[in-house]
């Protein structure tokens, strides 16, 4: 759940899952509204607000909203492709970073289909949670990536931290060095790094993101450096 202040309210973009039958799940983005500062949240309608389209059919979801010169912006995955590795084997999906415009935070019009940050590891590169962040005059986004196949029980295709800058909010320069952030041997997150979350307090900036396991064992912060 992402959430911001609009005015008076908090804003709450939510990732329903749902079951299907041919592949394991299927993804929809949701809003919800409090009146309270965050102590109770009420579900704006039946449906999500951001969804399946001709361009992206499937498995929308992990949207992080920001208000940028009176514009919602919105940070988004949308899956690209499901495949089967072996016979019998569950499918597995790639999916990508999308973004979206919306004027009053509820209706949203896509960028239909186009691919926000440049892949690493080649067309089946899977990026997800992307969170982005203002420092000086440049915005910078962080998310998490990995490798299609194998990635749950080979460290060298789990999840890493990824990043990328924009000077526009819509083209973006993929530069995972600048941020990096590897695990230390032998410790919770020496093997995974993942669904990273950055936020300031106190004038630092902080990265909260999940351990080895996809946060079986903890999650931990890092403070940005000056």
């Amino acid at each position: 759940m992402n959430v911001l202040r609009h005015g008076s309210l908090v804003y709450g973009y939510t990732t329903g899952w749902s079951r299907r039958v041919s592949v394991p799940v299927e993804t929809g983005i949701g809003l919800a509204v409090s009146s309270d500062e965050g102590l109770s949240f009420e579900r704006q309608g039946a449906g999500p607000v951001l969804s399946a389209s001709l361009g992206e059919p499937f498995l929308v979801g992990d949207g992080f909203v920001r208000v940028v010169d009176g514009l919602f912006h919105m940070w988004y995955i949308f899956g690209v492709m499901w495949s089967v590795p072996e016979p019998g084997a569950a499918p597995e999906r790639v999916y990508k970073i999308g973004h979206a415009t919306s004027t009053d935070g509820a209706v949203w019009t896509k960028e239909e289909g186009r691919r926000i940050v440049p892949d690493r590891l080649g067309p089946d590169e899977c990026q997800a949670l992307p969170c982005v962040f203002d420092l000086d005059t440049r915005r910078h986004m962080v998310f998490c990536y990995r490798e299609q196949l194998d990635f749950r029980t080979n460290p060298d295709r789990g999840y890493r931290i990824g990043h990328a800058w924009s000077d526009d909010v819509v083209h973006w320069t993929r530069d995972d060095a600048m941020l990096r952030l590897d695990g230390s041997s032998g410790t919770w997150d020496a093997e995974m790094q993942c669904y990273p979350h950055v936020f300031t307090c106190d004038g630092a900036t902080y990265l909260l993101y999940n351990g080895n396991a996809f946060g079986r064992f903890g999650f931990g912060a890092a403070q940005l450096e000056p």
